[in-house]
């Protein structure tokens, strides 16, 4: 798959264009939490005004920009995307941090609205709504259900590099724990999704609202619903919060970099947060979890008999897993 790079013309507004129905389906909205993303941010905006699928609002905070990012958005909200834009924390400029950031706006979000996700640098393809959307449809309203998929990497001048490795390690809540494969930015929730995330406040730290919502969704046994089409532009640059190495070789070597101190602190820390909120997951996860948190209090044997009962207890790509057994039994 190719995306045409974007040229060096000069930037110009889009406005909406006719025909769009902005009443056909269930509401969106668009969380966007900006931090000095000024050089990226416009054609991001444009990105949501080209989607297909125009039934979304756009909720969007400031986190202490030093740059134009607050000025850009305030502009759009004025303009272009008036009568749907809705700055939180307005007499703000308090810089809370990425994660609790996301948490924030989770807060604003209204009733009966579907969630998406939004990064400030990237760029949507038109039918990134309209497909988390028609994922989540059939999604019962009392489950918990979760859309996110591939995406297309770019360089800073959005010139296409790969589409995004396959998302293979979908397991179940084990598997949640040792990895996110929920990339954030392609992230779409449900209502009930989101009444999950608010009821297991507070949130667990050292992860950010991407993971924390797959640990839920797993953990509640919900629908994970995962798209092997792309459907954003994701911009690699030297500014990225998080990233996505592109070859196992760069995710081995990252991982590595972690050691095991740093991954077996998230690790615990993500499965005392599950069984703190023991009711709102179904009783079979908590039984797992509870033999996985004495397991991990006992000796070495008993963590490699964890091992071996629970083969969902792993990582993508070979070298991730081999990693991932040795911190677990020796970390």
């Amino acid at each position: 798959m190719s995306a045409a790079p974007i040229t060096s013309a000069p930037w110009v507004p889009r406005l909406i264009g006719a025909g769009h129905d902005p009443t056909d389906g269930p509401p969106v909205a668009i969380l966007l939490s900006l931090y000095n993303g000024e050089t990226f941010l416009n054609r991001q905006l444009d990105s949501f005004l080209d989607q297909n699928y125009q039934n979304w609002i756009l909720l969007w905070r400031d986190d202490g920009s030093a740059d134009a990012s607050r000025a850009i958005l305030r502009a759009f909200q004025a303009n272009r995307g008036a009568g749907r834009c809705l700055e939180i924390d307005s007499e703000s400029d308090t810089n809370i941090g990425i994660a609790a950031s996301y948490w924030r706006l989770m807060d604003c979000a209204p009733a009966g609205h579907l969630i998406a996700f939004a990064d400030q640098d990237d760029v949507w393809l038109p039918e990134k709504l309209s497909r988390g959307v028609a994922a989540l449809k059939d999604v019962p309203a009392n489950t918990p259900g979760m859309y996110f998929g591939r995406q297309i990497l770019t360089d800073r001048q959005l010139k296409p590099i790969m589409i995004s490795p396959p998302i293979t390690n979908l397991r179940g809540i084990f598997s949640a724990l040792a990895q996110n494969v929920a990339t954030g930015c392609t992230v779409i929730l449900n209502e009930k999704a989101l009444s999950l995330l608010d009821a297991m406040r507070p949130p667990p730290p050292f992860i950010l609202h991407d993971w924390a919502a797959y640990l839920a969704v797993s953990a509640a046994e919900g629908t994970v619903c995962v798209d092997e089409h792309p459907a954003i532009l994701y911009r690699q640059h030297s500014g990225n919060a998080v990233g996505a190495p592109s070859s196992w070789l760069r995710r081995s070597y990252a991982a590595a970099r972690r050691g095991p101190t740093a991954f077996m602190t998230i690790f615990r820390s993500n499965l005392v947060w599950l069984l703190r909120h023991r009711g709102l997951v179904t009783p079979l996860t908590t039984l797992r979890l509870e033999k996985l948190e004495r397991g991990l209090a006992g000796t070495r044997r008993e963590r490699l008999q964890l091992l071996r009962q629970f083969p969902d207890l792993t990582r993508s790509g070979f070298s991730e897993k081999l990693l991932f057994r040795l911190w677990f039994l020796f970390g």
